[in-house]
């Protein structure tokens, strides 16, 4: 049992001195990407159309020919990421304080709070980011000719995407790791914000 605890102490010393690359197991962000230990990956930042109005054909007709594009690659992932604010800890918050409060003028304030709320969650619930996660060579992430190639093939079929760009790559980072669509600067080393307040 000792070298069990001693064995998960030491696990955990080791975790806590990785950095936090490490510990999501990315090597370094690229221009257009991330490299890791199991290859490179780029991402292609996808702006989604208003599918209400195309017809249906419309829209078989372009997952068709996205289907053929991407299948022809070795690794390929869609990714849909909620790029909204979260206000799900908020809600609870009301309802529970909704759920102990006696004053009826605080008990309206409270039901106003929580309608306001569910008004923002209503107004962004369009707001998902669509990402394409291509899995290429180290030759082909290294060469910005190729990579645009790719960005171009994929707009050719009336998809409008983008190559995204390192600030995209931290934030959606942080959007899928931390579940947090309001982080507007992610710091490329940790503590990098400590060092230069008080530098």
């Amino acid at each position: 049992m000792k070298s069990i605890l001693t064995w998960l102490a030491g696990r955990e010393s080791l975790r806590q001195q990785q950095s936090t690359r490490q510990l999501m197991g990315i090597n370094r962000i690229t221009e257009h990407g991330v490299s890791t230990s199991n290859g490179d990956y780029v991402f292609f930042m996808v702006r989604p159309d208003n599918l209400s109005v195309l017809s249906d054909d419309a829209i078989r007709q372009r997952v068709g020919n996205l289907s053929n594009l991407l299948s022809n690659r070795d690794e390929v992932t869609l990714m849909a990421l909620d790029s909204r604010a979260s206000f799900q800890n908020n809600k609870l918050f009301y309802q529970a304080r909704l759920e102990e409060e006696t004053e009826p003028a605080i008990r309206r304030l409270l039901q106003m709070d929580l309608e306001q709320l569910d008004e923002i969650q209503a107004s962004s619930a369009s707001k998902r980011e669509f990402v394409i996660s291509m899995r290429v060579t180290s030759k082909e992430s290294n060469d910005p000719a190729v990579l645009h190639q790719m960005e171009k093939s994929i707009s050719n079929e009336n998809i409008p995407v983008r190559l995204a760009e390192r600030a995209d790559i931290k934030r959606l980072l942080s959007v899928y790791y931390l579940n947090d669509a309001a982080v507007t600067a992610v710091e490329d080393v940790d503590g990098e914000q400590a060092v230069k307040m008080h530098g």
